[in-house]
């Protein structure tokens, strides 16, 4: 074999990716779960609930019509296209022609075609730290340039105008994030994506993709988004879906709304990859769209609920440092101070470290910050029954205390 030949013939692209943190995690929880232990699985992003009784009854009543069964338009049924650019002039207060909305195998699909469809190799992705473990890889497969802005604990890990502003150079082309936010819960309201918006009031070459999947999970009152500002609208390409807000996560049913030229781009990138979305998804999709809210309004109930019971347990625990997040069902907790501890054959330098050594010593699986951009923290999802979440809670105190003790 010549020198320096990639010996599995695999592509640099591939050997550069990562793996997904939440995945692996979840791997290693269910490996444990399968020997046997009990496990509390904190880790995924994904509702506890079960998806809405009227949605699961449309997607049957698809099947049994027999009328679902072909391939469906590459961007989506009209119903349900219409259907959400209806959802984003109710709610929205947005007017998109559903020509402009583009349905994907998910959000996570939706971003990648968005970026896959604006970005040249070099183009510098201003990306929200912290950030949703895919953006940075996805704009890594795009051939961006990530550059990362990080939103500190102090600010509720929002980022400013200001740090925005000494950020962009002549090569940026778009900016990431999410709105309430993965991993850490923050949600920026009208004013500060006014004073955003503002800095790249003069830059009409900057794109801004908007992740909006935790639309429904706002404990603040009204969602806001980057394009009810005027100006910034022909910039803005939101992304959405069904998983979060109606429980669906299997179902494999996200979608964008785009100015006409992207959301063209996006069909057209996206028929050269997967075609249309799931037929009865869609069909699910629509009873979900256009019918009531009330479970998705009973689901952030409860996560706001349980927010308060996991905010309350760590601040009570001796150097973990919280704020109240305002949106989605995570905490992002600052840990650091247990770095450079020990208990048995631990030792604890990062984050990484303490989120395996929870996982293996008292079998409660979270994500390391190091994961979303942010090493000193990690994500811990309050999507879980409040019992889970008290013993969690219960174990995470125990396993912090010894290292307390070994290090005394």
């Amino acid at each position: 074999m010549k020198e320096g030949l990639n010996p599995q013939g695999l592509s640099e692209r591939i050997n550069r990716l990562e793996e997904s943190a939440t995945i692996v995690m979840a791997v290693k929880a269910r490996e444990l779960q399968d020997e046997g232990h009990h496990v509390i699985k904190l880790n995924l992003g994904e509702p506890d609930f079960s998806t809405p009784k009227h949605i699961q009854d449309a997607a049957v009543e698809a099947i049994q019509s027999g009328q679902y069964f072909k391939y469906p338009p590459v961007p989506g049924y009209p119903e349900l296209r219409q259907g959400i650019a209806d959802k984003l002039k109710r709610d929205n207060h947005l007017s998109y022609d559903p020509a402009q909305i583009v349905v994907s195998t998910g959000a996570k699909q939706s971003i990648a075609n968005a970026l896959l469809s604006i970005i040249n190799k070099d183009d510098e992705v201003i990306i929200f730290t912290p950030y949703w473990v895919t953006y940075i890889e996805q704009v890594k497969l795009a051939e961006g340039t990530p550059v990362l802005v990080e939103g500190t604990l102090d600010n509720d890990f929002k980022v400013t105008a200001e740090q925005l502003a000494n950020a962009i150079t002549p090569k940026t082309k778009a900016i990431l994030y999410s709105s309430p936010c993965n991993p850490t819960g923050a949600v920026y309201n009208a004013a500060e994506l006014q004073a955003l918006a503002e800095v790249l009031k003069e830059r009409e070459d900057i794109y801004v993709i908007s992740d909006e999947i935790y639309e429904f999970i706002n404990f603040e009152g009204a969602h806001h988004s980057m394009a009810a500002i005027d100006y910034m609208k022909e910039r803005t390409i939101i992304i959405n879906g069904f998983s979060k807000g109606y429980a669906m996560t299997g179902w494999r049913l996200g979608y964008m709304a785009a100015p006409m030229h992207i959301a063209k781009a996006c069909n057209k990138m996206q028929g050269q990859f997967t075609s249309g979305t799931c037929s009865i998804a869609q069909r699910a999709g629509i009873a979900a769209i256009n019918g009531p809210m009330d479970s998705a309004l009973t689901m952030k109930e409860a996560y706001q609920r349980r927010r308060g019971l996991v905010k309350e347990r760590l601040d009570q625990i001796e150097g973990v440092k919280t704020n109240l997040p305002t949106g989605a069902f995570y905490i992002f907790p600052d840990i650091s101070a247990y770095f450079g501890t020990s208990y048995k054959d631990y030792t604890i330098n990062n984050s990484d470290d303490l989120a395996m050594y929870f996982l293996q010593e008292v079998h409660v699986s979270t994500v390391a910050g190091s994961a979303f951009g942010s090493p000193n923290c990690i994500r811990i999802s309050f999507a879980a029954s409040d019992e889970e979440l008290r013993e969690a809670c219960d174990r995470i105190e125990k396993a912090l205390s010894l290292l307390e003790k070994r290090n005394q």
